[in-house]
């Protein structure tokens, strides 16, 4: 930034009235800017289109990037604790899955084969029960209060077994519960649709248009950026394109139960 300006290190310090070798230090991480700093920078470098961005990446830099081993090495139960004053604060939720049903509207017993299925691959404390305890107490967010929950899954998750036929069943049948639910819009992305715009990406959640959580292979990713939070709620726009929803999504969520049974 600072060489597109045409800008030398020290000639920038000077401007700011920094001590000179304080651009220096910000550059090479050994300092870590304040809001003011980076203010400053971006006005004197004539960016300050990148402000905003600059200022939420360093505020979040600490918990961006969180593996979810370190997460879930106290158990899996405060990992479900932690999210409760996001989702109690959040008004409009935006959801995409493409690898399990979202949990807000999972039922227990599907909750207990994807949790207890992650103990066993990540070798975190077995505290199931008592996380799915916590998961379904936190669905009271579906009734109450002014919350929006808009929610997409791709047609293979209604398809994919977690648990047992009989979990799946359970499960879809919830499914179709809950989409019912006034607060709660439910799009189903049928399989064979062509992909021009909306291709499948890595499950994510967008709260209201402050943060986006991601869920990665091994991490669970923060992003807080204003600019990489419009390509998120870009993403899911295009997704929500595809998706069908009210009987024709009822109908692929039915078309998988009686293929199970």
């Amino acid at each position: 930034m600072r060489k597109d300006a045409g800008l030398s290190a020290r000639a920038l310090a000077q401007l700011a009235d920094w001590h000179e070798s304080k651009c220096s230090r910000l550059e090479r991480g050994h300092t870590p800017p304040s809001d003011a700093d980076i203010r400053t920078y971006t006005t004197l470098c004539e960016a300050q289109g990148q402000t905003e961005d600059l200022i939420a990446t360093a505020r979040g830099i600490e918990g961006a990037y969180v593996q979810w081993r370190r997460m879930e090495r106290a158990g899996l139960k405060r990992v479900q604790q932690s999210v409760a004053p996001l989702f109690e604060r959040t008004r409009r939720f935006r959801v995409y899955q493409s690898w399990v049903i979202p949990g807000l509207l999972q039922s227990a017993a599907y909750t207990r084969a994807v949790l207890s299925t992650v103990a066993h691959l990540r070798d975190v404390p077995d505290d199931v029960d008592d996380a799915v305890t916590v998961r379904m107490d936190r669905q009271r967010v579906l009734h109450s209060g002014d919350h929006r929950f808009a929610m997409l899954v791709e047609e293979w998750v209604l398809r994919t077994v977690i648990g047992d036929s009989e979990t799946m069943v359970g499960a879809l049948g919830h499914l179709i519960s809950v989409a019912s639910l006034p607060s709660v819009s439910v799009g189903v992305i049928p399989l064979g649709t062509p992909r021009g715009a909306g291709w499948p990406v890595e499950s994510f959640t967008v709260y209201d248009d402050a943060q986006v959580n991601v869920e990665l292979v091994s991490a669970h990713l923060t992003v807080t950026q204003p600019g990489e939070i419009a390509e998120y709620t870009k993403a899911f726009a295009e997704l929500s394109a595809i998706a069908v929803y009210g009987t024709r999504a009822r109908s692929l969520i039915t078309a998988a139960i009686d293929d199970l049974t």
